[in-house]
């Protein structure tokens, strides 16, 4: 992966989606649906060649996508 993955995570008590590029303390945006916020976050992870993570309100990884060069059948 060449890019920062990417996290949608509740926010503002799970009123709220934002995206979160990994190791960032800043929410990157902030997004009234879930899905609007993984729309975002999908762009990012694709431009970036990386990896999506989305949690669900409990914050808990509900999804994983990765977007990066992933070789098959991998290695080892």
């Amino acid at each position: 992966m060449t890019g920062k993955n990417q996290w949608v995570v509740p926010v503002n008590g799970g009123d709220q989606w934002g995206v979160r590029g990994e190791g960032n303390d800043r929410i990157t945006s902030i997004h009234d649906t879930q899905q609007e916020a993984i729309d975002r976050a999908r762009g990012i992870a694709i431009n970036q060649q990386s990896e999506l993570f989305i949690q669900g309100r409990d914050g808990q990884i509900r999804e994983r996508n990765s977007y990066g060069n992933d070789p098959f059948p991998p290695k080892g």
